[in-house]
């Protein structure tokens, strides 16, 4: 009878396996019709020194272009506050052109030309002595379409803070 039961049970876990997929879930849905925040990562993997934050954006395929994005970078955050410090490029490693500023504690990035639908953008920004302590870092991102001047939310990009 315990034998029954345990092949039972293994059949029954492999027939899940099986079942479910192995492809991990993502927030890119090019059906949307609003750009939103696909990813963030920071290099090194590390808490000690200077990292890169990195700030992936998908603009699904029946979005609108978009003319430019502005970053809300958090109190918790310093960095260089220099503008060769931020690098805007597309999903195919190509730099895109765009006039960055600063303001305080926001970075805005106006394209030279919109960026289209069924786009994703990659934005770095070096140099970045995140916290040692606490909850971590929050970035607020926002978009303005080509056809519109009002800043719409887009998402929100966490960066935690490592231990030892």
């Amino acid at each position: 009878m315990r034998k029954i039961l345990i092949y039972t049970s293994a059949v029954c876990i492999i027939t899940t396996m099986l079942v479910i997929p192995s492809t991990p879930a993502s927030a890119s849905d090019d059906n949307g019709t609003l750009p939103h925040v696909d990813g963030n990562y920071h290099f090194p993997q590390t808490k000690w020194g200077n990292v890169r934050h990195t700030l992936r954006i998908h603009i699904p395929r029946n979005s609108q272009s978009i003319s430019q994005i502005s970053i809300a970078v958090p109190k918790t955050v310093s960095w260089s506050n220099k503008v060769n410090d931020i690098a805007v490029t597309q999903n195919n490693g190509q730099k895109v052109n765009a006039n960055i500023s600063l303001n305080e504690k926001t970075i805005t990035l106006a394209f030279n030309e919109p960026v289209s639908p069924n786009s994703k953008l990659e934005i770095d920004i070096k140099n970045v002595r995140q916290p040692l302590r606490g909850n971590g870092s929050i970035y607020r991102l926002f978009a303005k379409s080509i056809n519109s001047s009002i800043d719409m939310p887009i998402g929100m990009a966490r960066f935690r803070v490592n231990g030892n």
